[in-house]
């Protein structure tokens, strides 16, 4: 019995001090943005790593989601004769829900992954030390042009997101289902408030913060990891990183919906 509490607590405490950990390498990096100017070509770099080379899987993801929503909407508003608000009904699932939520898990999977593993194998080489013993920042050097490119870059996969998510529902609902593509869009047009563009907005920019930051700090701390090193704990604050971003995302998305709506 005593055991099962000792173990609990020294688990509770972990979770404490690595929540600490990450505040304060948060606070550290939002720090550094304000220091010495850092380097636009790692900036410019990064924005291409995130934001361009995301847009891909961001159209495709978006396209079927939206074709997705406009089939099962289409199914439940046919039954109560009400199919002309299929366009609002997509539309509003997109901009609100869907199309942040989903734009974060995207990036996620393609972006998080790979920045959580670039940190930690630096941190693991001693890329870090090496840098501070030339009397180079690493927050400024590697972690702001990261930082600022996921904030800039996410909020504008997701407006991407919702807009080729939405011609998904216009293909399926506007010209298959026979609905008629200005009824489709003139609903939208009358439906969607600023309201709702600037819930999104928000959303997408929590989520973005939400990503970069546990991405960042899980790489960053990876020689706290306790009982692993080298490539195993590289591969396991890779999967902490993953599984606590998405977690996370969903949490703050339960929140912001709490707030805002």
């Amino acid at each position: 019995m005593y055991q099962q509490i000792e173990k609990i607590g020294a688990k509770s405490i972990v979770a404490v001090e690595e929540v600490g950990r990450l505040f304060k390498f948060l606070l550290l990096t939002i720090k550094a943005i304000f220091s010495r100017p850092f380097g636009m070509k790692d900036l410019i770099r990064q924005l291409a790593f995130i934001g361009s080379y995301s847009v891909t899987i961001i159209l495709f993801s978006g396209l079927f989601t939206g074709m997705v929503l406009a089939l099962l909407f289409y199914d439940v508003l046919s039954r109560y004769g009400s199919v002309d608000i299929l366009g609002s009904a997509v539309a509003l699932s997109l901009i609100k829900e869907l199309g942040p939520v989903m734009s974060a898990l995207m990036v996620i999977a393609r972006v998080g992954s790979s920045t959580t593993a670039e940190i930690a194998i630096m941190r693991s080489e001693q890329q870090f030390d090496a840098l501070q013993c030339m009397a180079i920042n690493p927050y400024r050097y590697v972690m702001v042009p990261k930082f600022i490119a996921a904030m800039i870059s996410i909020p504008l996969l997701t407006a991407i997101f919702n807009v080729v998510g939405i011609f998904g529902g216009y293909l399926v609902g506007g010209l298959i289902k026979g609905i008629g593509g200005t009824v489709y869009i003139q609903n939208i047009i009358d439906t969607v408030v600023w309201t709702d563009l600037k819930m999104s907005f928000i959303k997408s920019f929590l989520f973005a913060l939400i990503v970069i930051w546990v991405a960042l700090g899980k790489g960053f701390y990876v020689h706290m990891e306790k009982g692993v090193f080298g490539a195993e704990a590289v591969s396991r604050v890779t999967t902490k990183a993953v599984v606590t971003s998405a977690i996370a995302v969903l949490f703050i998305d339960f929140l912001a919906n709490s707030f805002l709506i």
